[in-house]
């Protein structure tokens, strides 16, 4: 093995994050790919563990390793939060989705960030995708070009967001950023359900508009790119709103307009 392929890679501590994949084999063949790329963690969200021959068989004794190590969690939101970056896979467009973007466009986006950050590829059950709550916690959406046909494997899908990452990172246009401190999703999750108690409880947000609006404010703020002390700021203004809401909202008129 050459001294070049040797280096460490600039994708250790990021992971694939699979929801549900229903076929044993694709996380094997998905592990396989990773690894060949220098993603050296699996995360499989499951209700029950899959089959470990069957992974093993399709990723071969160098990603075995992979398939031994990897977390089983119960929850999307679990295998999200230790990342600061994720990139969640869809091939549905929806209006109220975060902007789509191609594998390459998205991955010339997240390559500089990579310097100190975790960074997350998520993919969603064969047949189905990525829910919109699951989408929620992405910061990025990738929707791979197909034709009318649109029925890539787990780990086709897999390998193209893995070639175009290694592609951006190795590209001459690619300049890291300078070191920042962004929240990561476990943060930034905690940050949204203190906004969202602050807005329901002061009115602003009522039972028939929570997930629209709540959904267009993590779009907005995802773009933002929030920073651990940022997060934590907010989250002190909504805690300081529902203090003061406990204390005098039953002494004033609270109601507002709702959001048009």
């Amino acid at each position: 093995m050459s001294a070049e392929t040797q280096q460490p890679s600039p994708l250790q501590g990021s992971a694939l994050i699979l929801v549900h994949p229903r076929y044993p084999e694709n996380i094997g063949a998905s592990a396989r790919i990773a690894l060949n790329f220098g993603i050296e963690q699996i995360i499989v969200v499951c209700t029950r563990p899959p089959d470990r021959e069957r992974m093993l068989k399709m990723a071969t004794h160098k990603a075995a390793s992979l398939i031994h190590n990897m977390s089983l969690v119960s929850e999307a939101a679990e295998a999200a939060a230790p990342f600061q970056f994720i990139v969640g896979t869809t091939a549905r467009q929806g209006r109220h989705r975060i902007l789509e973007q191609t594998p390459r466009e998205v991955m010339q986006e997240v390559a500089p960030l990579i310097r100190n950050n975790r960074i997350a590829l998520m993919f969603g059950p064969e047949n189905t995708g990525l829910t919109n709550s699951e989408l929620d916690l992405c910061q990025f959406t990738s929707t791979i070009p197909t034709a009318d046909f649109s029925s890539l494997n787990l780990a086709q899908a897999v390998a193209i967001h893995c070639y175009e990452l290694a592609m951006a990172l190795t590209s001459a246009a690619t300049r890291p950023l300078p070191d920042s401190d962004f929240a990561n999703s476990f943060e930034l999750e905690g940050m949204y359900d203190h906004i969202e108690q602050a807005l329901t409880t002061t009115t602003y947000l009522d039972e028939q508009n929570t997930t629209f609006w709540m959904r267009n404010i993590r779009q907005f703020l995802s773009r933002v790119r929030l920073k651990k002390k940022e997060a934590s700021m907010i989250r002190g203004m909504c805690r300081k709103f529902l203090w003061h809401y406990g204390m005098y909202g039953s002494d004033h008129d609270t109601r507002r307009n709702q959001p048009e």
